[in-house]
């Protein structure tokens, strides 16, 4: 495989990170070290190999990926893809040769109905139940590369040691589901529950859908209610009233600052965020946008609990999709972290609240109401379709 992987993604360099009860845990900030690592973990599989992306595409860095994982199951690896009907475009031929290799992969797909809105969100890749990584970037070359006026700023992390049986196990009872005839959308929220994890220094949350007894926003709301400081870069920022007084109430009794991206390919997830920004800055909360590339991170940080993974903090995300986030409580890796979000701190700007007054007309305010209301309901794909032309 080495003969396939461009030169600029060989050498190999030490990643941010620290060791959580027994767990090696790092960051993979570089969008070319995102796919060398997939690519590591692929080839280094000695029995199984576990994918689900919500999206995976045909291009080259897709390409890249799916002959890995043919060439994994050739050598007798047992490889298992799960891919996002709605997300991705990667069509049944593009996986032929994987199918004839002895791979399996399903196509998830929503029903009619209530299950049409359901979205299979999740960036995960498993190697052995020994290896993990997640984050928020897909398999795209505008995800896994570094240049370029289309490429995303995003983040992985990787997880090394005990942890990572249950994320296996996890996939396992998922790609079951996803491939019964006639499931149920009941079993799948029970199933959801029955592996995300509560206690724990590293704890695996799983959400979706609709389910009160989601592990992921409980977990974060719980956090924030009891915390000092609040650190959070996401993609789309559009969260219920509850979590936004949430946010409200530490900005006031501690420091709260987030960062929204300036730059997307979808302008109506930027004027969702700015639809939030009044209540936030009144209670203050510390609001900057990103403008060195084009934002796609999800992370948020309580105190010392970390939380990475592929989750959206909007409606959508925390209450409709299946998303997966690790929680990582741990002081050594949050400073990590902390360096991370001062970086990125750093080439955002700040929006004071004259700022966001000057921006703040009728109109202006009509468009980031209709874009949180669009963002929250509707899935992605389509309301990037329904483009603002947003001011910077």
């Amino acid at each position: 495989m080495a003969d396939n992987v461009p030169q600029a993604l060989e050498s190999a360099h030490s990643r941010p990170g620290a060791t959580v009860a027994g767990n090696r845990i790092e960051l993979i900030e570089g969008g070319e070290e995102r796919l060398r690592a997939l690519l590591e973990l692929i080839a280094g599989a000695q029995h199984s190999v576990r994918l689900v992306f919500y999206i995976f595409n045909p291009d080259w860095a897709g390409a890249l990926i799916r002959d890995a994982l043919v060439e994994a199951a050739r050598r007798g690896v047992s490889v298992k893809v799960l891919i996002d009907g709605f997300g991705s475009r990667a069509q049944p031929r593009f996986f032929a040769d994987l199918h004839e290799s002895g791979g399996e992969y399903c196509v998830f797909n929503p029903s009619w109905g209530r299950r049409y809105l359901l979205r299979n969100h999740q960036k995960l890749a498993i190697a052995d139940e020994r290896l993990a990584i997640t984050g928020g970037a897909n398999i795209d070359d505008t995800y896994l590369s570094d240049e370029g006026p289309r490429h995303w700023r995003d983040l992985y992390v990787s997880v090394e040691g005990p942890c990572v049986a249950c994320a296996a196990e996890y996939f396992d009872a998922l790609f079951r589901w996803s491939t019964r005839k006639g499931a149920k959308l009941r079993s799948l929220r029970r199933l959801v529950g029955h592996h995300s994890q509560w206690r724990g220094p590293v704890q695996w949350k799983f959400s979706g859908p609709l389910s009160m007894k989601n592990s992921w926003w409980r977990s974060i709301g719980r956090d924030i209610s009891r915390g000092q400081s609040l650190e959070m870069i996401f993609a789309y920022f559009a969260p219920p009233g509850a979590m936004l007084r949430r946010i409200g109430r530490l900005g006031r009794r501690g420091r709260a600052r987030i960062i929204t991206p300036a730059r997307s390919d979808n302008n109506a997830t930027i004027g969702a965020a700015r639809h939030s920004y009044s209540r936030l800055l009144r209670r203050h909360v510390g609001m900057y946008e990103y403008e060195a590339a084009k934002l796609h991170t999800k992370l948020a940080m309580v105190d010392d609990v970390v939380y990475l993974g592929s989750s959206n903090f909007d409606y959508r995300s925390l209450y409709i999709n299946l998303e997966v986030m690790l929680r990582v409580q741990d002081a050594a890796f949050a400073e990590v972290v902390r360096n991370y979000f001062e970086h990125e701190l750093a080439a955002s700007k700040w929006i004071t609240p004259e700022l966001h007054k000057r921006r703040s007309n009728p109109w202006r305010r009509i468009k980031w109401a209709v874009s949180h209301f669009l963002v929250n309901i509707l899935d992605y794909t389509v309301t990037r379709r329904l483009n603002f032309r947003l001011e910077r």
